[in-house]
């Protein structure tokens, strides 16, 4: 026994012989057991009803209520005391009933042996402890896994509350932040209107300028937010100018004086400098400021180059030189669509950054095709299938290809390796194979 205290051990022995409860007794206060006698069946159970007992001993010849009787009103009523039957040879058949009723824990045989029924009681008692100790914890563990569960369940609900509470604010930040975006594209297009209040020729400038710009930020594969930039630069870009005369804005910027040119080319920083102090116009000032600056080098205000100017401002610059040479602002005589595309497309690598011009073309050819007879159209925007509409000659004059010729991919092929080598822009003029 696991220093089991002997003396909180209180053992009963019922016999009907005196000389048997004595010998009992005398044995197991020798242990320190506390010890309860009984001479009957009866006057045990009247014991057990007021007295606590960890073990009963009990003869199985008693008058009107042998032992197994006895044992079993003890295992009904008081289950957890542990049951022992002294039994003579005789008695047996009646013990071996009784074990397999589970009566009893064990049987020991009279007369018997003193060493033996001290190990008994005490291996009983020992095995008792253990039983009711490991039913305690399996109580335990049940109650606690019964908790946990309430737990679970109960942290379940709060996570589901929880998530649908996040759910909900998300969805009202969400919500706040669309109708913040939509009123702030509202005070944009509210500057840019300002712009054109003055009508003429800048009517529709910056509309026209913005709808390129957003589709070539697209095809470019420009970040979302670098796509509002550009959108927001493009309906802005102009905001600059408000102070200046309508007789300089719309003349063509090549028929200007010098001092007249100077005026002009301030406007990218003024624009720049009304936009700076609000933080969420501040990338599109940036681009505002640079939308003049050409790929050689020869731009302003800054003078950058090449893939220096950021790629908003080189789409920005395409997508407003486009419009302004249509509206007769940037040369002296206003052109057609396809001829300022052609513009564009002879200053490729030299005013304008070349993907984005061959994106422009791109956009146009699928756009806007059927507002042309032709197109003027790059070696590297040519694809299987197109048709000449314009005899292709080389630079020095001798013909590449005639008129009404259906491109294939190795003429294409071709034609690219010959710019490349030659370093000479070749323009094909094209036409849909539906046109006449």
């Amino acid at each position: 026994m696991n220093e089991l205290s002997l003396a909180e051990i209180t053992l009963l022995f019922v016999d009907d012989e005196p000389s048997i409860l004595s010998s009992l007794r005398r044995l197991f206060r020798q242990q320190g057991y506390q010890i309860l006698l009984a001479e009957s069946g009866a006057a045990g159970l009247q014991i057990l009803e007021t007295e606590h007992v960890d073990l009963v001993i009990s003869d199985m010849r008693m008058p009107e209520m042998d032992g197994a009787k006895f044992l079993e009103q003890v295992r009904a009523r008081w289950p957890n005391i542990v049951r022992i039957l002294l039994t003579g040879y005789a008695d047996i058949s009646s013990t071996i009933n009784a074990i397999n009723r589970g009566e009893i824990f064990r049987y020991i045989s009279k007369p018997w042996e003193d060493n033996e029924i001290l190990l008994t009681v005490r291996d009983a008692l020992e095995r008792n402890r253990l039983e009711q100790e490991n039913a305690r914890l399996l109580q335990l563990t049940q109650s606690q896994n019964d908790e946990l569960k309430n737990l679970n369940a109960t942290l379940e609900q709060k996570v589901a509350s929880r998530t649908e509470e996040v759910r909900q604010t998300f969805g009202m930040l969400e919500s706040a932040h669309k109708e913040l975006k939509r009123s702030f594209m509202a005070t944009v297009k509210v500057f840019a209107s300002l712009i054109e209040l003055r009508g003429g020729k800048v009517a529709g400038h910056s509309r026209r300028v913005a709808d390129h710009a957003r589709e070539l930020a697209i095809r470019l594969q420009l970040d979302e937010s670098a796509q509002q930039d550009v959108l927001i630069a493009a309906l802005l870009h102009d905001i600059g100018k408000i102070g200046l005369s309508n007789e300089l804005i719309e003349r063509p910027f090549t028929s200007l004086s010098a001092d007249a040119r100077g005026e002009i080319m301030k406007h990218p920083i003024k624009g720049q400098q009304v936009l700076m102090g609000v933080e969420q116009l501040k990338s599109a000032a940036l681009l505002i400021r640079h939308h003049h600056e050409l790929f050689d080098g020869s731009g302003y205000p800054d003078r950058l180059a090449g893939l220096a100017i950021p790629i908003g401002c080189r789409i920005l610059s395409v997508a407003n030189e486009y419009d302004a040479l249509q509206m007769g602002t940037l040369v002296q005589q206003p052109m057609r669509s396809a001829d300022a595309l052609n513009w564009l497309i002879d200053n490729r690598g030299k005013r304008y950054d070349p993907k984005v011009v061959d994106t422009l073309t791109a956009i146009v050819n699928e756009q806007r095709k059927d507002l042309f007879v032709e197109l003027p159209t790059r070696p590297s925007s040519l694809k299987p299938g197109m048709i000449l509409n314009r005899d292709l000659a080389h630079p020095d004059g001798y013909l590449l290809l005639a008129k009404g010729q259906k491109l294939d991919s190795v003429m294409i092929d071709q034609l690219r390796k010959l710019e490349s080598i030659e370093g000479h822009p070749l323009t094909a003029y094209i036409r849909e194979e539906n046109k006449k």
